[in-house]
Order: C-alpha cells, then structure tokens, then sequence
C-alpha cells in the first residue's frame, strides 16, 4: 500500500478489482415523490481472494470510509475469500432542496438532480467524493458552478507549495495537463473565493476520504459524466449532515453517519431521537427506539428502518 500526499489530492494505491469489474459510470435512480427519500439499494458481494476494500468500493461506485463503516470488524486490506461484503448503494436524500448539487461532506457523497424532461420521471445520480480534510475544509453553503476546465492545468498555492516544501516534495509552480496531474482530466470550478473545485484525480483509490486541500474529487468516470452534464451555473449546496431521516412506502429509514470532527452539527443518540421526531411530525409512526439507538452508535451509514 502507498500513501501519497498531493496539492488537492492524495490517494491510496491498492489492488486491482477496477481492472476487471469496472464501474458502470454513476448510479441514476428515479427520485422518490416529496414525502419519501429513499433511492438505490444495499447489496452484498463475497470478496475473492486477491481484493481489498477499496476494490470492491470502486467497483461498485463508493468511496473507502463508507465501505469501511458498512463492514466494522472487516480487514479494509485483506478481507479474505468468500467474506460477505455489505456494499452500502441505498441512501437517503440529504434535507436540502433537489435541485442542481447538493453534496453532503460526512456522507462523502454528491447529488445531481438531473433537470427534468418533458413527460420523463425525475432522476438523481450519486456519486462518492472526496473532500478536505481537517486543516483543509471544505466549505458549506450555497455556491454555484461558474466555469468549466478540459484537461485543466494545476498552479498549487504558495501554502500548498509551503507544505510540501517541508516534507521534502518541492512542487512546480505549474503542473500542466497530463498523468502527474492531480486535478484528473476535468475540473469545475466554483464561486467560492479560494478557488475551490469539483475535479476528477490521477489516483482513483482514495474516493470517500478526507484527504484533500478542500476540492471536491471524484472517480475519473464520474467526473467525466458531470462535466458533461452540468452547465455553467448550475447550484451546489454543500451541507452537513451525519444523520438522515426518511420515508420509504410508510417505513422510516435513519441513517447515521460520523460527524465531521470540527463539525457543530448535533450527533449521536440525541440528534438521532431528534431526526426520527422531526421525520415523524406529519406522519404517524410506532418508533422502534432500541433500533434508532443501535443506529446512531453503530454509525454504519447504511438506511435501517427504525419505524415499527
């Protein structure tokens, strides 16, 4: 395994899983009516031999830290043949408006709520991300997308190049496009002062981990959709959101994910009583409280149904 630190990337280079069960390109799901959340499914995979977790994340569209929170006591490097594999591809919408991007940073996951066309049902298609880590957050908020970037060259910041200075790594003060790119083949760019972007990565096995200077990565397939697919303006909500509450055909789903550790957004056992409360206002519902419980200790960040 190697680990290597990079100006709005780092990433872990693993086994070899990609190479022969390659992504479909990103998980389009029809959205749900108003009242309810919930989209995709949670399968299980039996891993092989040679396969590590982040493997089988790639393969089946997730980041690391959701794969490893969906499988506690499973080795992330060598899980072992026949190892029953919780792949976690069912979740439930953030609280936010569905509309243009709303990515959700403890979930390690972006929305993109495909515009709808005449007489087509509603879409959605979600993809894992990663984000920046603890000295490098990503900011919240409501941006938008105000440029888009083909094969984009990277000028690393003087902090940035600062920072690899001392470790001995003295970057140039242009990286232009090519393999020893970080920035992938596409990039979009937000209105967030800091030039902040969405950006695809020339080392695809560290999706869904915080180890960015604030960018927001994502696999180079998906990139390579959203460029597509997003037109210059397009909103991006940024939230934080570690808890979830929904509804699935008159069931109530939770799902809990860590919080962020500078995060001020309420977690554990008392946020997830108060999600389940708010869920359950307009609706009623016989609350399996032991389930909730259980849920917000576990963190597993899979939708488990807490409604009786």
């Amino acid at each position: 395994m190697t680990f290597v630190r990079g100006g709005c990337a780092a990433w872990i280079v693993c086994g070899s899983l990609w190479a022969t069960h390659p992504a479909a390109g990103a998980r389009t799901l029809a959205l749900p009516p108003e009242a309810e959340a919930l989209v995709g499914s949670t399968t299980t995979v039996s891993a092989r031999y040679e396969d590590t977790l982040p493997d089988i994340a790639r393969a089946h569209e997730v980041g690391y830290e959701a794969i490893v929170a969906a499988n506690p006591g499973v080795d992330p490097w060598l899980p072992g043949a026949g190892t029953p594999i919780v792949v976690p591809t069912e979740h439930i919408l953030p609280d936010a408006p569905r509309t243009g991007v709303v990515l959700n940073l403890p979930e390690f996951r972006l929305y993109h709520y495909h515009a709808p066309a005449p007489g087509a049902p509603a879409r959605v298609s979600t993809y894992p991300v990663s984000i920046g880590d603890v000295d490098w957050r990503t900011p919240l908020g409501l941006t938008r997308v105000v440029s888009k970037v083909k094969r984009p060259s990277w000028y690393p910041p003087a902090s940035i190049r600062a920072e690899h200075a001392r470790d001995g790594n003295v970057l140039p003060a242009v990286v232009p496009p090519g393999p020893d790119n970080p920035l992938g083949e596409y990039a979009l760019r937000l209105a967030v002062p800091g030039g902040y972007l969405i950006h695809g990565t020339n080392k695809p096995y560290g999706i869904g981990m915080r180890v960015t200077h604030g960018c927001v990565r994502l696999y180079p397939e998906h990139i390579a959709r959203l460029y597509r697919e997003l037109p210059v303006g397009t909103p991006v909500r940024i939230v934080d959101q570690p808890i979830k509450a929904g509804w699935k055909d008159g069931v109530l789903y939770l799902e809990v994910h860590a919080p962020l550790a500078e995060s001020r957004t309420e977690s554990g056992a008392t946020a997830a009583v108060r999600a389940v409360i708010a869920a359950t206002k307009r609706r009623d519902a016989a609350i399996d409280w032991d389930a909730v419980t259980r849920a917000a200790r576990e963190r597993r960040g899979v939708p488990v149904p807490v409604s009786r």
